[in-house]
């Protein structure tokens, strides 16, 4: 029940994404960023790439997002949960990062180079979607936000059922194909093309960062 370790593959491509149903643009007046689950107990099965260029893409979104504005949410599972907390999660995953935080006191970190900073809001993880017993909708409703970016792993896990769920609570979700790593290139690709036609938009980290960085236009109400 414990995670597989990850064999390295090549991140998608712009011209290899899927179609999209529709053609939203992020919108920084608009946005927040979700890093979900970058602690090192998920990114420890990793061999190789595309952690590295995944992490590298991450960084820049969170540099620019709090640059300009942009809320940056992140979730993080607790190292330790009562069997009632993990509820079925420990059927199919078991103990998870609590069979190793006897060993590794820092496997419920979020990893060094992704790092929470101070105004940026940690949600504590209970279930696949971030929105799971956590105040997120709320939060996002409180900041004017009605679009979310994606980033983390894994990408046919937690990262798909959280865009769903913000499609179906009327967040419009991007998940950025080259800031999120699965357990291989097939999943990663299920979970891009599933949220290209079923619940948001697929970007890439150049262009979320183009369209963040992009200027206000005159009167715009952020």
């Amino acid at each position: 029940m414990s995670l597989p370790e990850i064999g390295s593959y090549r991140l998608p491509e712009a011209s290899e994404l899927p179609a999209g149903r529709v053609d939203w643009r992020p919108d920084p007046a608009r946005a927040a960023l979700l890093v979900h689950d970058a602690q090192r107990y998920f990114l420890a099965p990793y061999q190789g790439a595309p952690l590295p260029e995944v992490v590298a893409n991450t960084a820049a979104l969170l540099e620019v997002a709090r640059r300009v504005g942009v809320p940056v949410f992140y979730t993080a599972q607790p190292g330790r949960q009562a069997d009632e907390d993990r509820g079925l999660l420990l059927e199919f995953w078991g103990a998870g990062i609590g069979a190793v935080i006897d060993d590794d006191p820092r496997a419920a970190d979020i990893v060094d180079e992704l790092a929470p900073r101070p105004g940026d809001t940690v949600l504590d993880k209970w279930r696949y979607s971030a929105f799971q017993r956590s105040p997120f909708t709320e939060q996002l409703a409180d900041l004017g936000r009605d679009q979310l970016l994606i980033t983390g792993v894994y990408a046919h896990i937690g990262c798909q059922t959280t865009a769903v769920e913000a499609f179906m609570r009327d967040v419009r979700p991007f998940l950025v194909s080259d800031a999120v790593a699965d357990f291989s290139r097939e999943h990663h690709d299920r979970a891009c093309e599933y949220v290209a036609q079923r619940c948001g938009a697929v970007t890439t980290t150049a262009a979320a960062l183009a369209a963040l960085s992009a200027p206000i236009p005159a009167g715009a109400q952020r």
